[in-house]
């Protein structure tokens, strides 16, 4: 399209970009200096553009401007480093050429937000050089011991130029990345996890480095239940342990179940090294400042209740009331004590639970779980008799085991048996005991170079007699048996050895294995023993046999109803009858 004066529309646009183009010129076109200066402002517009995008691209607005980076920038707002740009940690002082791939990721993040691949859980990391840089953090390492407003004490140095444990600390070890409320600020967590995992519990906790490797020495005196109570002359006069009030101060193991390692990874050859602590910590902690709470269960520290309890100086009356100190100010409050039965009554009942159970630690007992454990009868079948106290409000309330629990569950053929049974168990005992105490005597009077020895086995063999009594065989009769009657084979061996004379328990029923049925068939109708069985091809007497030789000369009595006979019986038959 042309105009009046005949020129086309394309000819007027280049005119006015300095551009002269005459109509019957060819393509000859003229430059006039206000070309110039258009492509000079639009390069200089361009430059500011780019720039002031740039510019605006490092501000914690621009970071705010995705969504999902409300929570981050919300704690970075709250935090100390509110003043300090985002980029100012997370672009290191380092080479143009690590800046540059810093700010292609950064660049990458847009991308992914823009089509919507991002990740609503962003990760990013912070070297250490960011936060010792000069005008920072640059003297941190050489401030020493400093105490925190937690009153720890603490020391930057070793924790960041040394090994710890094996592991090779960050600054964002300690100083989490992103907690609720902060921002970089220390995780005490993380303290926890170093200085308490695997380190023992409650009376047994051995904190690494000490109670006072991390705390001071309170110096105030404290009124606590209208006493004076002052640390110094506690713990550094009388020497004692710091777990003897302060007790269930840590909460929680600090474990890593191996189903986090999924939320990042998902190659078989990763997961595969989940046990290689060396390679994880060194790959995650050192090289890429994981915070530890990202794999591990967290450890809590602290007191479960703080009470209201004034502090009093020296000469001052002590009065029972709240500080009146602003919060900020005042003093940490005296803890109530945490009472727990465990740390004083441990491992109550290991006895018990080791006969009903029939796995015993240490005596060469085989695995002989009680009928009533295989049978999935728990403590409470038996032990729901509630004891009579008159003292109960404040003693408590105990469940014994009841003697109509057979009766409950076996029904009144059963009324008895386990009251006789207790009363056999206590008698055999007493006649072991008797015949150890007899054993013992002949050993004193013995020779002296063969006493040290015997001595030592007749301890190791009365030691199953102990067992027997402190966990109650009636438990597990069976195993009560074996052990007895072990007990007994090993006093025999031994009074032969010291020549001396013992006296022959054999015919005792829980020594010779017919508990079964002196103790629980007769009084249920089961005929045991038969007047006779059929054995290796012929009649024999089985009644007969079992009154005069016991049941474990020729079965193994294993369980109810596992009675089968010994290897090698029939050679043991044949030592009274000839074949």
């Amino acid at each position: 399209m042309a105009n009046a004066n005949g020129r086309l529309w394309w000819e007027i646009f280049l005119d006015a970009l300095g551009l002269h183009h005459p109509s019957r010129g060819g393509w000859h076109i003229a430059v006039h200096s206000r070309f110039f200066v258009i492509l000079g402002s639009l390069a200089a517009l361009g430059v500011l553009t780019l720039g002031g995008a740039a510019r605006y691209s490092e501000s914690p607005t621009f970071c705010r401007s995705c969504h999902i980076m409300e929570p981050y920038y919300q704690a970075w707002k709250s935090s100390k480093h509110n003043g300090i740009a985002c980029v100012e940690c997370h672009y290191p002082p380092a080479a143009p050429k690590t800046i540059l791939w810093k700010k292609f990721q950064a660049l990458s993040q847009v991308a992914k937000y823009v089509t919507r691949t991002y990740s609503s859980k962003p990760f990013a990391e912070v070297d250490d050089a960011s936060c010792l840089r000069s005008g920072c953090h640059s003297n941190r390492l050489l401030e020493g011991k400093i105490i925190t407003k937690r009153g720890i004490l603490f020391d930057h140095r070793p924790h960041l130029t040394q090994l710890r444990l094996g592991k090779q600390l960050r600054c964002t070890s300690c100083h989490s990345q992103v907690m609720v409320g902060s921002h970089i600020e220390v995780t005490y967590e993380t303290c926890y996890l170093c200085h308490f995992k695997d380190r023992g519990e409650g009376r047994d906790l051995k904190p690494l480095g000490g109670c006072l490797g991390c705390h001071k020495m309170p110096e105030k005196t404290f009124a606590l239940g209208g006493m004076k109570f002052n640390h110094a002359s506690f713990v550094a006069q009388k020497h004692l342990d710091c777990q003897s009030c302060h007790v269930n101060l840590v909460h929680g193991k600090g474990n890593v179940p191996q189903d986090r390692c999924f939320t990042c990874h998902n190659q078989p050859e990763k997961i595969a090294r989940f046990k290689d602590t060396e390679f994880i910590h060194q790959n995650h902690v050192t090289k890429h400042h994981v915070a530890c709470f990202h794999c591990h269960e967290s450890i809590r520290h602290g007191f479960s209740d703080r009470s209201e309890v004034a502090l009093a100086k020296p000469g001052e009356p002590i009065e029972q009331k709240a500080p009146t100190l602003p919060e900020s100010e005042a003093p940490a409050a005296v803890p109530t004590l945490a009472f727990d039965c465990a740390f004083c009554h441990t491992k109550m009942h290991t006895g018990q639970l080791e006969m009903f159970t029939g796995k015993v630690a240490g005596l060469g007992l085989p695995d002989m779980p009680s009928p009533m454990h295989a049978a999935n009868v728990d403590c409470v079948g038996c032990h729901y008799q509630e004891k009579a106290d008159a003292a109960q409000e404040f003693r408590g309330k105990t469940f014994k085991a009841s003697a109509q629990a057979c009766v409950k569950c076996h029904g009144p053929k059963f009324q008895g048996v386990w009251e006789e049974t207790k009363a056999a168990l206590i008698s055999t005992l007493d006649e072991l005991d008797a015949k150890s105490a007899a054993i013992g005597k002949a050993i004193d009077a013995g020779p002296e170079v063969q006493r040290a020895a015997l001595k030592a086995r007749l301890e190791k063999a009365e030691h199953l007699t102990h067992f027997v009594r402190a966990a109650r065989g009636e438990h597990n009769i069976y195993l009560a048996s074996l052990a007895l009657r072990k007990a007994d084979a090993e006093f025999d061996a031994i009074a032969k050895d010291a020549k001396a004379e013992a006296k022959d328990l054999s015919a005792l029923p829980l020594i010779s294995g017919s508990y079964c049925a002196t103790l629980c068939h007769q009084k249920v109708g089961v005929k045991v023993p038969p007047e006779t069985v059929k054995a290796f091809g012929k009649t024999m007497p089985h009644k007969m046999h079992a009154e005069l030789m016991g049941c474990v000369n020729c079965h193994d009595i294993g369980a109810h109803k596992k009675v089968p006979l010994k290897k090698g019986v029939e050679a043991k038959c044949e030592e009274c009858h000839p074949k």
